[in-house]
């Protein structure tokens, strides 16, 4: 098993091409879920990525030295970590079913403003004036974007708090992966969340997966969340191998990149997203970038990017805070 490197350490090409790969699968795996969103449940999505998922995945244990990997001392944190990644992801696809790629994107990247304010009452850190004016900046930023703009003036504004509670969600788990170190493989960590993903899923099935409780609602996300599951067709079967594919890549890239590489460096490289979801938003779905989400994805973007910037010139971040897990 291999170990984090330290903090202060330069971070390998290695870690940056893994990190980037992943934001690529993201990018896709994402479209793939809003292209679904309309004749498919979330559930049933969820379920079949992460069955295909956990079968690559599991080769990823193999070849990085077996199953004695899968071992752990902490179950009961695992398990917290990974209810807190399922219900990121759970909430941020149930915003794509209603709003723009890039607009779900942009407010999701709040997370890192979420992780630094997590952080003074979780991990005692302290969080100086220039963190505490990036915060207010970002969360400007998350204001910009709830003003009604032409680009999304059919979403539900109270649509729009999805992702950012699928951030805080995902900050949640962060530093929950901080409190629980640095010994776990990156392919252990991959496997824990996929299979509680298909925990969730079938569970899921078995309460609303007739689609019973879909039946007479108007909300595309709650229809998304609880409509019936259905026979994949023959013409989306490649869409869901793919999705599934997407997930493994996605749970093992960004564990791996984590793992070798500064978390503050690593970090500034998810937001290569951002420009990602808004070029397959517009490509794939026809959704133009205004100005509000221009501004908005600049602000969110600028206050996450200077809290890295921060973070990376910070002595002594140690190698707890090496392996976040973005969303799978």
């Amino acid at each position: 098993m291999t170990t984090a490197m330290p903090a202060q350490e330069a971070t390998p090409i290695r870690a940056i091409v893994l990190i980037l790969i992943g934001m690529v699968c993201i990018s896709i795996n994402d479209t793939l879920i809003k292209l679904l969103s309309g004749d498919y449940p979330l559930h049933q999505m969820v379920f079949i990525r992460s069955i295909i998922g956990i079968v690559i995945t599991c080769g990823f244990v193999w070849g990085e030295g077996g199953w004695h990997l899968l071992k752990t001392d902490r179950p009961g944190l695992h398990v917290f970590r990974a209810a807190l990644i399922v219900a990121a992801n759970m909430l941020y696809f149930a915003a794509l079913s209603v709003m723009p790629l890039g607009v779900a994107t942009s407010l999701f990247f709040v997370a890192p403003l979420f992780i630094t304010l997590l952080a003074i009452p979780v991990l005692g850190e302290a969080v100086g004036r220039h963190r505490l004016i990036a915060l207010l900046i970002g969360f400007a930023g998350v204001a910009v974007m709830m003003v009604p703009a032409t680009d999304w003036a059919d979403v539900p504004r109270p649509a729009l708090f999805l992702p950012i509670a699928a951030a805080a969600c995902y900050a949640g788990m962060q530093v929950m992966t901080r409190k629980l170190g640095a010994g776990s493989a990156a392919s252990a960590m991959a496997i824990y969340i996929q299979a509680a993903f298909i925990v969730v899923s079938s569970v899921s099935f078995l309460a609303v997966g007739d689609g019973r409780y879909a039946e007479g609602l108007d909300s595309e996300s709650l229809i998304f969340l609880l409509r019936a599951w259905v026979w994949p067709a023959s013409a989306d079967i490649w869409k869901f191998a793919t999705l599934g594919a997407m997930s493994a890549s996605i749970g093992y890239c960004l564990s791996a990149a984590y793992r070798i590489g500064n978390a503050a460096t690593v970090a500034s490289y998810e937001y290569a997203a951002l420009p990602m979801a808004i070029v397959l938003g517009w490509v794939v779905f026809g959704e133009r970038p205004g100005w509000v989400m221009v501004l908005g994805t600049a602000l969110i973007a600028g206050a996450g990017l200077y809290v890295f910037a921060r973070e990376r010139r910070r002595a002594g971040v140690g190698p707890a805070a090496e392996r976040p897990i973005r969303r799978g």
